[in-house]
């Protein structure tokens, strides 16, 4: 979980969809995000040096009735309590199911992946809440057309470029996890636009709102 929490910014940046808010056009890609934050404990998790040391946190939040269980933790990747899983919350709603299931297998791929490296003793390197609270920022104002920063080279780079490299770090543990037609998906997004960009697309050539909703809702149901 601490080092998947690097890749998170570059998921998101995929599911960016949902640019107005009220009737209005936000200038982000994903405001709903920004909505959210307004609550307590939302975001990128701290790095956490041992499960005891998180488990403890949630302990002293239930006995200074902070939180009544762990799963009033809504950071964007958190530790299920009840499920032993590793649980994903930073995307936005996708725009269609194809989106979705292709945004849950690169999750799982890069799951995998980090899991592959610990087993040869190796680790992926970590980075600080904060840098990767920035490049947070950077997808849901920018979405996919954006930069965000690689830490490692300490410059900015193209966020497609660098979902291009996420895809290529993952590839391996694809054929094993039997999702490549699934995460083949992301190319399209890539190519085509998040639902954002499509959304503002939309509203670009009607001006009209009610025209933005009649293409959520035909783009939602084409993929059942």
């Amino acid at each position: 979980a601490n080092s998947a929490r690097y890749f998170l910014p570059h998921v998101f940046a995929l599911s960016t969809n949902s640019p107005f808010w009220e009737g209005r056009q936000t200038g982000y890609k994903s405001f709903r995000t920004k909505v959210f934050e307004k609550f307590p404990r939302t975001g990128i998790p701290d790095h956490f040096e041992s499960i005891e040391e998180y488990d403890n946190y949630i302990k002293l939040l239930v006995k200074t009735n902070c939180i009544d269980n762990a799963k009033k933790i809504w950071w964007d990747l958190r530790v299920h309590p009840f499920f032993n899983t590793v649980e994903f919350r930073i995307c936005d709603v996708p725009l269609t199911v194809q989106e979705t299931i292709a945004i849950a297998g690169l999750f799982q791929a890069i799951c995998a992946k980090l899991y592959k490296l610990r087993t040869q003793n190796l680790n992926f390197m970590m980075y600080n809440r904060r840098l990767i609270t920035e490049n947070k920022w950077r997808a849901s104002r920018y979405g996919i057309d954006g930069s965000m920063i690689d830490f490692g080279k300490e410059s900015e780079v193209n966020t497609r470029v660098l979902i291009y490299e996420l895809l290529d770090f993952v590839d391996d543990v694809i054929p094993h996890l039997g999702s490549a037609n699934a995460i083949s998906h992301v190319h399209k997004i890539l190519e085509q636009g998040t639902g954002a960009d499509r959304q503002l697309k939309v509203f670009e050539d009607t001006k009209s709102l009610v025209n933005v909703v009649d293409y959520i809702h035909a783009s939602f149901l084409s993929g059942l």
